[in-house]
């Protein structure tokens, strides 16, 4: 509970920060511009994004819906799923001949901040709990388990960002909270980059006046 409290400090802080930046202009016609003031459907969006990743050694496929809302033309909030899976083959020199097979699943939040339309930064809280198997082959042991773990995704990411429009991105992330359990960590417990490509779509698009 401290953590997730001390993470809304964080995004209230970076909000703070950029809202004394001049916001990126609104790439729509006059008509399609929001108005201030109270809340708009068609600022609604849904959406996600997808993970795969592959090295000599590893392997990883995840995807990730979202839904959430354009507070403004720089600023996007809302919530989001995590599904990923994730193996490490056995090797002697890589991981002391280790087999690991895990799936995670979790929710977040997160708060995506545009300092200008095609740029965005990311700051993402979660919770995930882990399925994990483990087989060393050096001794034919293998262990299983569930374990459950808090995390803080800082990324940075590119898309061009419309409101009331389709908008895909691409970003590219890591784990911030020191968490030795954090699915976004390698058997050897270093930090595995967190590559996402998605889209977003709006519910309604803005109504144009006649």
């Amino acid at each position: 509970m401290k953590k997730i409290m001390l993470l809304g400090l964080v995004v209230m802080c970076v909000s703070s920060v950029f809202a004394q930046m001049k916001p990126p202009t609104y790439q729509g016609t006059a008509e399609d511009e929001p108005a201030g003031g109270g809340f708009k459907k068609e600022n609604i969006f849904a959406g996600g994004s997808i993970a795969l990743g592959y090295s000599g050694y590893t392997f990883s496929v995840g995807g990730n819906p979202e839904i959430g809302y354009s507070l403004n033309p720089w600023l996007d909030a809302g919530v989001v799923v995590n599904l990923n899976y994730y193996s490490e083959r056995a090797d002697p020199y890589y991981n002391q001949n280790v087999r690991l097979r895990q799936f995670n699943y979790g929710a977040g939040v997160f708060a995506r901040v545009y300092p200008v339309n095609f740029l965005f930064i990311q700051i993402q809280p979660e919770q995930n709990w882990i399925h994990y198997n483990q087989k060393d082959f050096n001794y034919g042991n293998s262990i299983s388990g569930t374990l459950n773990s808090f995390s803080l995704i800082g990324a940075i990411g590119y898309g061009q960002h419309l409101v009331g429009q389709a908008n895909s991105f691409i970003m590219v992330g890591v784990d911030l909270a020191n968490n030795a359990h954090s699915p976004y960590r390698n058997n050897n417990g270093s930090v595995v980059p967190i590559v996402r490509a998605g889209f977003d779509f709006y519910f309604n698009k803005p109504s144009r006046k006649k």
